[in-house]
C-alpha cells in the first residue's frame, strides 16, 4: 500500500475558450436616420397641403432613406484582425484611381462609404443639371411624351392624359424647388439602389463560397463606382458644351455623352436591342467590371479571385439581360 502524498495539488482546470468579440453596429447613423425621417414627414405634409411643390415625392424619398439607414444600423460591422488604420477620405478617393487594391483592403476593416457616396451623387447631380439646362426641359419632356404616345394603350395612357403629363412635367422641370427635389430623390435613390445591389452581391459571394460582410460590399460598390462616374460625368460635361444641343439625344445622353463602346457602330433607331448589347462592350464597362471584382476580392474576409470574378460577371450579365428586356419592350424611347 502506497503512502499518501503530502500537499497534493489538483491540476488546474483547462482554460475556457475565449468568446469572440461581439460585432459592433453602426449606431452613429441612427440620429441621422431619425432626422431624415422627420424632415421627410414634414415635407410630405407640406406637399399634401400644397405648400411645397412636389413635396409628397420628395418627402417620401427622405422617409425611405431614413428608414433604410435606421434599419441598416442594426447590421453588424465586420470584425477582422489587426489591420492598418483607416485611410482618410481624400486618400481613398485619390487612391481608388491609382492603387484600388490598397483602398479595398482598407475597406475590409474600415468599410466607410460616405465620401464615395457623396462624390457619386454630387457628380451625377451636376451633370444632370447641366444636361437639362443645355438640352432644355421642353425638348427632354416632349421627346419622352412623344415616344410614350407612340406606344399607345394599354401600355401607355390615353392621348389626353399624355398631354396633361407633358404640361405637368415641363412645369416641374422648370420649377427650382422641383429641381432640388429631383436631386434629393437621386440622393436617396443612389443609397437604396446600392444597398439592394450590395445585398445581392453579398448573397452571391456567400453562395460561391466566399466570406464578406454587407458593409464591406456596400463600401466596395460605392468606391468602385467613383472612377467610372468621374470619367463619365466630367468628360460628359465637356462634351455637353462642345456638341450642339440638337445633336444630343434627350434620353440616351442623360447618363453620359462619352462614347467608348461598340454602340457607336449601331443605329439605335434601327436596331435598339443590338445597340444596347453593343453599348455594354466598352472600356468603361470592363473597367467597372474589373473594379467590382477587385473590390469583392480585397474587401472580403475570404473571397478568392475566381469567386470575385464569378460574382461580378454574373451580376453584369443579369443587369444586361434586364436592360435588354426593357429595351425590347419599349424600343422607341432610344430611337
Amino acid at each position: 500500500m502506497s503512502e499518501p502524498v503530502d500537499n497534493f495539488q489538483p491540476p488546474p482546470p483547462p482554460p475556457l475558450p475565449q468568446e469572440a468579440p461581439r460585432a459592433p453596429r453602426p449606431t452613429a447613423q441612427r440620429p441621422v436616420a431619425i432626422g431624415l425621417f422627420v424632415i421627410g414627414l414634414l415635407i410630405c405634409v407640406g406637399g399634401i397641403a400644397k405648400f411645397i411643390p412636389g413635396g409628397i415625392g420628395i418627402g417620401l424619398s427622405l422617409v425611405a432613406l431614413g428608414l433604410a439607414l435606421f434599419g441598416l444600423s442594426f447590421v453588424p460591422l465586420p470584425v477582422v484582425g489587426e489591420e492598418e488604420g483607416p485611410m482618410s477620405p481624400v486618400q481613398k478617393l485619390t487612391g481608388i484611381f491609382f492603387e484600388p487594391s490598397r483602398v479595398f483592403r482598407n475597406l475590409r476593416a474600415h468599410p466607410r462609404w460616405l465620401a464615395a457616396y457623396l462624390v457619386v451623387v454630387v457628380l451625377s447631380a451636376i451633370y444632370t443639371f447641366a444636361f437639362t439646362q443645355r438640352v432644355t426641359p421642353e425638348r427632354i419632356v416632349n421627346h419622352t411624351m412623344d415616344k410614350l404616345a407612340e406606344i399607345g394603350p394599354p401600355l401607355a395612357p390615353p392621348a389626353d392624359r399624355v398631354e396633361q403629363m407633358r404640361a405637368q412635367q415641363i412645369e416641374e422641370a422648370k420649377n427650382p424647388i422641383q429641381r432640388v427635389g429631383a436631386v434629393v430623390k437621386a440622393f436617396a435613390g443612389a443609397f437604396l439602389f446600392t444597398g439592394i445591389m450590395a445585398a445581392l452581391y453579398m448573397l452571391a459571394t456567400l453562395v460561391f463560397g466566399g466570406r464578406i460582410n454587407f458593409w464591406q460590399t456596400f463600401a466596395a460598390l460605392f468606391y468602385a463606382a467613383v472612377p467610372v462616374v468621374a470619367v463619365q460625368k466630367i468628360l460628359g460635361l465637356v462634351l455637353l458644351y462642345v456638341k450642339s444641343p440638337e445633336d444630343i439625344h434627350p434620353i440616351l445622353g442623360q447618363e453620359t455623352l462619352v462614347q467608348d463602346n461598340l454602340g457607336v457602330l449601331v443605329t439605335p433607331a434601327n436596331h435598339p436591342v443590338i445597340f444596347v448589347l453593343a453599348s455594354a462592350i466598352g472600356v468603361l464597362s470592363f473597367y467597372a467590371l474589373w473594379l467590382k471584382a477587385t473590390g469583392l476580392r480585397n474587401s472580403g474576409t475570404k473571397v478568392s479571385k475566381g469567386t470575385a470574378w464569378g460574382v461580378a460577371v454574373m451580376m453584369w450579365i443579369l443587369g444586361l439581360l434586364l436592360i435588354t428586356g426593357i429595351t425590347a419592350l419599349f424600343p422607341n424611347f432610344i430611337s
